[in-house]
Formats: structure tokens, sequence, C-alpha cells
């Protein structure tokens, strides 16, 4: 018998384990594919964490929360998990990033600049933007090494006693009194609790519910930049809100280069049939939006990525109890946006799944906001 049973192994499933088995409870982790997989949503060295969230001022505490707990990891296991880099967010005076990230600076009383073009490439002489465009800068945002966090927390997650197991899908939950039956292709277990954090698959492993989640993918380009201006520690990441669409780019790191993206434009695929293909004209696209406003970031191509979004309508989280059997938690539907968060995410999980208690943090998060009764 396990007091947490954990299905899923990324960047939520291995937070929630480091941080029930760091309070001295029974874990067992369980993921279907090997550890450091690409098939999901946490791969890859390099995901942005920032503090001025244009999302909403929601946000904010959690993101600030989960720095605290990145940097105690940090220290904990002495591995360089975050760097410090800036964040710029680009668009219209009005635009959705924009006007966003002032909302949220101005309610949490977080300090931010607020550029010109001009001004902006002063400060940055990478960017390029047009008259009629405006960016605000804020010091506190950096880079997380994903896999290494992902890593961190598996590892100290063992050292407490975790036991993980990789390679070993579910085939299925049950209700066995007050606990529950987890069942893989090799074995049976039993546990008192169940957090379900399997990402892009949740909406199979949580059929009853009906979830609204759409998943679809995503795809990233790696430049060599021609310029030195583009390089980490004197180029911040960036979001580019732009008629050609809602854009991200992380600064060049050694051995990898500049990092993009695009957040606002995907194909609807599944976990199974998701194309891993990145194709010639997604690249040019990619190249296009870096040759107009970062002119210099797109030099050789050096590597092409995909990733899974797991989707809920209004872009939001999903973390809650399932309504019927309150020994389950789960997470999912992250957004496209929910890595930086983690580390908060998955200690609140293990409060909600062991303590029974509600981080306010994440009850924003309800699934009851799409007609999905309380638990």
């Amino acid at each position: 018998m396990y007091d947490l049973i954990i299905i899923g192994l990324g960047a939520m499933g291995s937070a929630t384990a480091y941080h029930a088995a760091r309070q001295g409870h029974t874990v067992l982790g369980l993921d279907t594919y090997e550890r450091n997989h690409s098939n999901g949503s946490s791969h890859g060295r390099s995901r942005i964490i920032r503090e001025s969230y244009a999302e909403g001022p929601q946000y904010v505490q959690l993101v600030q929360r989960a720095f605290a707990l990145w940097r105690q990891l940090e220290r904990e296991t002495g591995r360089p998990l975050l760097t410090m880099t800036g964040g710029l967010y680009i668009g219209l005076p009005d635009s959705r990033i924009v006007s966003g990230v002032l909302r949220s600076a101005a309610v949490h009383g977080l300090p931010c600049d607020y550029l010109t073009p001009a001004a902006a490439a002063l400060r940055f002489p990478g960017f390029r933007l047009p008259a009629h465009m405006v960016a605000v800068y804020e010091a506190q945002g950096g880079i997380l090494d994903a896999e290494a966090c992902v890593g961190a927390h598996l590892d100290v997650a063992a050292q407490h006693g975790a036991e993980l197991h990789y390679n070993e899908p579910v085939v299925q939950w049950t209700i066995d009194g007050a606990g529950i039956r987890v069942e893989t292709a090799k074995e049976s277990y039993v546990g008192a609790r169940l957090v379900i954090a399997a990402g892009a698959w949740t909406g199979a492993v949580l059929a009853d519910l009906a979830l609204p989640l759409t998943v679809s993918r995503r795809w990233n380009a790696y430049f060599e930049p021609t310029r030195p201006d583009f390089n980490v520690g004197r180029c911040p990441f960036y979001l580019l809100e732009v008629p050609e669409g809602t854009y991200y780019g992380l600064p060049s790191l050694p051995g990898q280069g500049l990092k993009t993206g695009r957040h606002d434009s995907g194909e609807v695929s599944t976990p199974q049939t998701i194309r891993h293909r990145v194709d010639p004209l997604e690249i040019d696209a990619l190249r296009a939006v870096l040759d107009q406003y970062l002119p210099g970031a797109a030099g050789t191509l050096k590597a092409t990525t995909t990733c899974i979004y797991t989707m809920t309508p209004d872009e939001d989280f999903l973390i809650d109890r399932h309504p019927r059997y309150p020994q389950v938690t789960y997470v999912s539907a992250c957004s496209g946006h929910g890595f930086k968060f983690s580390a908060a995410v998955g200690e609140a999980l293990a409060r909600m799944a062991l303590a029974g208690v509600t981080s306010p943090l994440v009850r924003s998060f309800s699934a009851a906001r799409f007609g999905i009764p309380a638990a």
C-alpha cells in the first residue's frame, strides 16, 4: 500500500513525487516511456520562466513560489537549473501580451520598463521593432533547463524512497475501497491516493470526466545567430505578438543556439499520432519572423523539435479532484505555458492529494468553471 501513486513523471508528476517523498510519504511513480523521453511536453533544455504574467494576475504568486522552489532545488542538488536573462514583451500597446504584462505588474507592484522601439533597440541591439509597436522589459525572468529540472525532482524523490518505474504503461485505475488500484502492463498496485499528471494522455486516463481538452502539435527551430547580440547574457527571452502570429524565443545557448517557436498555431493531434517531422515551410515561417524583427538571429539551422500542447478552452490550467473519488487528484491542460510553474504545482498537488487541502495558489484552476461538479 503506497501513500501516493502518480501516473506520469514529466514536469508535474516529477515535482509531485519530489514533494511527497521529501515529506516522508511512500510514493510510486509510473511512466509509459523511458526517462527524458521526447513524446510529451517536458523534454529539451530550455523553458521560459517569467513573473509579470500576461495570461493573468492570478499566476503571479504561483510563479513567485515556483522561483523560490527552483532555487531551493538548485541548492539541494548543487545543479544549475535557472539562468536569469530578463524578458522582453513586444506588441501593439493594446495587445494581449503588452496589456496583460502591465496589468499583472500593476496588480502585484512589479517593476517593468516601458520601451519605445528606439529605446528597445538601444538596450537590446538585436531587436528591430516597427514604429507603432512597443516593448515591456522585466528583469525577473529567465530560462529553466527543463530536463535538468525534471531529473533533479526525480533524483531527490528517489533519494527519499520514491519508486519510479519507467516503460510501464498504465492500463487502468479503479477504486479499491477507500483507496485506488492501478494496473499496468506489468503489475497491479494499491495506493491510498492517486495523482494523474499524464499530460496529453489525461483525456484518456480520465475519460469518464469528458474534460474539455484539445491536444495539438507545436514545433521549434534552433538557429545559430550571425551576431553576438543574441547570445545568453546579452539578449533576453522574448514574447512577440505581431500580425504574423504570437511567437516566443530564447537567447542563444552554447551548443543549442537560439530557440524560437510559434505559440498560437498548431495542428490538432493525439499523443499517438503527432507528426514529429518539422517541414521546411514551418522552418521558413519562423525564419521570416526572426528576419523581420530580430535580423541576424536566424543564421544556420542547428536542429528542430516538436512538442505537445494540451489546451483548455480558456488556456488556463486544470487542477482538481475527481468529483466522485476524492482520493484522485489530477493536473492537465497546462496549455503550453505550464512548465515554469511545475515546482509549485507539484507542491500544491502533493498537499491536495495527501492532506486534502487546496492551495489558494491553484484554486482558480478548478474544473468547476467548465461545469464539472466539484469533489
